[in-house]
């Protein structure tokens, strides 16, 4: 038995501060549960299924993830994992296992080209979607005539991809993807209260319950997490953002499907 639970004491040495700091870059980790809904248009069920889908998983991943940084802070003390890039095989070097944190290290490894498989085919999707209506060129929903799949969109993610992972710290782009989907969840959620007031006509796949309560939760959560990132981190943030903005009001805005049958 290699856990000390002395190791847990104090039990938070940084206080509330220390856990909501920690909370908005591991935040990073809740991210991909939202690429489900990508997949919409291709579930039988998705008023069902997507629920479940998102909801299941997040509950499963919440509970493994609690588990096993409990018993790493448990086996090492947690000023140790400090710097550290492969703290589970690190956990495991500490109880004597090598063997197992040399295995550990490579399913490390291949679950990364899951990660980026999943997230590639999401993100696809996304730019395929906002093609299609107009805000983005209309190349990025070209579909491959035999394959029927968004080829071009494919490709002009994984070159973007690469190049961010090729020239951006992760710590630094973690930050950076975190406060954009804080922000994006923040926006989907306003868009909640907008559209239940004025559309709920709208034919709806999934309806959110408890409706204002949940979005406004949702927005104070999202923008609290948002307050504990670094400056740096915002002001790159409001860079990425005006030049989103340019771009909407000097293209999609002009070519936008539901713009044009407004007009």
């Amino acid at each position: 038995w290699h856990v000390q639970p002395a190791n847990w004491q104090p039990f938070a040495p940084f206080g509330f501060s220390g856990i909501f700091n920690a909370a908005a870059l591991v935040f990073f980790a809740f991210i991909g549960f939202d690429a489900v809904t990508s997949a919409a248009e291709e579930v039988r069920n998705p008023r069902r299924d997507l629920p479940i889908g998102i909801i299941g998983s997040l509950a499963v991943c919440t509970v493994l993830y609690v588990v096993v940084a409990a018993i790493m802070t448990g086996i090492v003390p947690f000023a140790k994992f400090a710097g550290v890039d492969h703290p589970v095989s690190l956990a495991l070097q500490f109880a004597g296992q090598n063997w197992v944190a040399g295995f550990v290290d490579l399913g490390a490894i291949l679950g990364m080209t899951t990660v980026i498989l999943v997230m590639t085919y999401g993100q696809t999707r996304v730019i395929f979607a906002m093609s299609r209506d107009g805000l983005l060129p209309e190349r990025l929903s070209s579909v491959h005539p035999v394959h029927a799949t968004p080829y071009f969109a494919t490709w002009t993610v994984g070159v973007v991809f690469a190049a961010i992972a090729a020239f951006v710290p992760l710590n630094v782009l973690a930050e950076l993807i975190n406060i954009g989907t804080l922000a994006a969840f923040t926006l989907i959620s306003v868009a909640v209260l907008v559209l239940r007031k004025t559309r709920p006509e709208l034919p709806r796949a999934f309806r959110c319950p408890g409706v204002p309560v949940v979005p406004l939760l949702s927005i104070g959560f999202c923008l609290f997490l948002m307050a504990h990132l670094q400056a740096l981190t915002w002001a790159a943030f409001l860079v990425w953002l005006a030049l989103g903005l340019v771009i909407y009001f000097a293209y999609a805005r002009r070519n936008a499907v539901l713009h044009s049958a407004a007009r």
